[in-house]
């Protein structure tokens, strides 16, 4: 009976290397050329979710008004376009406390997808804003059908998950000066590329109290200090802000600046 022998004869070991054509090394002009390619097709959620709101509810809300309340349903989620919001949450014997300020390019109300029944705070306008609102059943298969919407999405969560840290941070060790500075740093939207207003309008003593979690006579005190060192300036109309990055330099790196609560 004849014997078959099968033989491979397949280049094997330094053959097979030698047998792969050899490919460039991509230069500096490719690596260029790739990553304007990427920027070019970078998702901006912005303008996707501002095209495709023709089907969707967008609301304007003046200033100081309730968007959703505490212990409402959680039907949707939100997406801020233009404004701001302050979120805040009250326990069983009425006390108040402000647990976030979110501007443009920020979801709310995301804790109905997972499986969230009512809302947990109450958000509230701290200015002329306009919210984009998509039922949560849509949310759920955008996140599905657009993978670049679903990655934007991601971020913002994590995003979200380390601002709620680095706020209890804040809180818990901080003076009422730095907490003050900080949060006139984040209305203004310092340290977001190319999202800086600088100008911060609406905006009362009352209410930044709140946010900072003192007294009015201690924001007002401050806010005189922080004018006199040129940190912030009044604009010509009624509660108009500017605020400067020196007070971000100044104010949050050097200790000489801080006070005792």
């Amino acid at each position: 009976m004849a014997t078959l022998f099968a033989v491979d004869l397949r280049p094997t070991g330094v053959n097979a290397m030698q047998a792969v054509p050899a490919r460039a090394w991509p230069s500096d002009t490719t690596f260029k050329s790739k990553a304007k390619l990427k920027e070019q097709r970078a998702f901006d959620a912005q303008v996707f979710l501002h095209l495709a709101s023709r089907e969707w509810k967008v609301v304007e809300y003046r200033s100081k008004v309730a968007v959703f309340m505490q212990g409402d349903p959680a039907t949707s989620v939100l997406y801020i376009q233009r404004g701001g919001l302050k979120l805040t949450v009250v326990n069983d014997v009425g006390k108040e406390a402000v647990v976030a300020i979110l501007g443009p390019g920020n979801f709310i109300g995301e804790g109905c997808l997972a499986g969230q029944l009512q809302r947990v705070s109450t958000a509230e306008t701290i200015t002329r804003s306009t919210i984009l609102v998509i039922e949560r059943p849509e949310m759920i298969r955008l996140l599905h059908s657009e993978p670049a919407l679903s990655e934007r999405f991601i971020r913002h969560m994590l995003s979200r998950n380390i601002r709620a840290e680095q706020d209890l941070i804040d809180q818990l060790f901080n003076s009422s000066e730095k907490r003050l500075a900080r949060t006139l740093l984040l209305l203004a939207r310092y340290g977001e590329k190319d999202k800086s207003e600088k100008m911060v309008t609406e905006l009362s003593q009352e209410m930044l109290a709140e946010m900072v979690g003192t007294t009015r006579s201690r924001v007002n005190f401050f806010m005189n200090k922080f004018r006199k060192l040129g940190f912030i300036e009044y604009g010509h109309r009624l509660r108009e802000l500017q605020i400067n990055k020196s007070l971000l330099n100044a104010v949050l790196h050097d200790r000489r600046t801080e006070t005792v609560h």
